[in-house]
């Protein structure tokens, strides 16, 4: 199967390398472009990473930037719109967005989601309805449910 060229996910100062890992696999799984480790996001070759990766930490392409913003800023000067998932004013429900050919998301700290900075330098935020009074589910488990929205509107069609 070719590498999917077309998605791109952002990792802003994530602190669980099992997280990480996981987000891994999702990746490997639906052929991501590659995973941009910021901040202090554990990046391959971290060995609980790589346990929980399984693998996909080496077939996944991987950068590290110093923050999520000069990600952002990179993928921007690449042509690259980057879309935060975030429970924000002006989200749309993930599955309702319409992506763009290219794109990149961008995932948030487990406790204290995306930076303001980086924030600030998106095209915008899809989420996830929140429901319960939490409002707040695990960053791998929503990495996958946005992977595969996105996926499932290019209707896995790889280039």
């Amino acid at each position: 199967m070719s590498r999917n060229i077309r998605l791109s996910i952002i990792l802003d100062n994530l602190r669980s390398a099992h997280n990480v890992g996981n987000i891994f696999r999702i990746a490997e799984a639906v052929a991501c472009a590659e995973i941009i480790c910021c901040g202090y996001t554990p990046a391959p070759p971290h060995p609980k990473l790589v346990k929980t990766a399984m693998g996909a930490d080496t077939m996944v392409p991987s950068r590290i930037f110093p923050t999520a913003a000069d990600a952002v800023r990179a993928l921007h000067a690449e042509g690259v719109p980057v879309y935060a998932v975030e429970t924000v004013e002006n989200a749309v429900d993930a599955w309702d967005f319409q992506y763009p050919d290219r794109v990149a998301i961008l995932l948030g700290n487990e406790a204290l989601g995306i930076s303001a900075e980086a924030l600030a330098e998106t095209d915008g935020a899809v989420s996830l309805p929140m429901l319960g009074e939490k409002a707040s589910i695990n960053v791998g488990n929503c990495a996958a449910v946005v992977v595969y929205a996105i996926q499932k509107q290019w209707k896995g069609i790889s280039e």
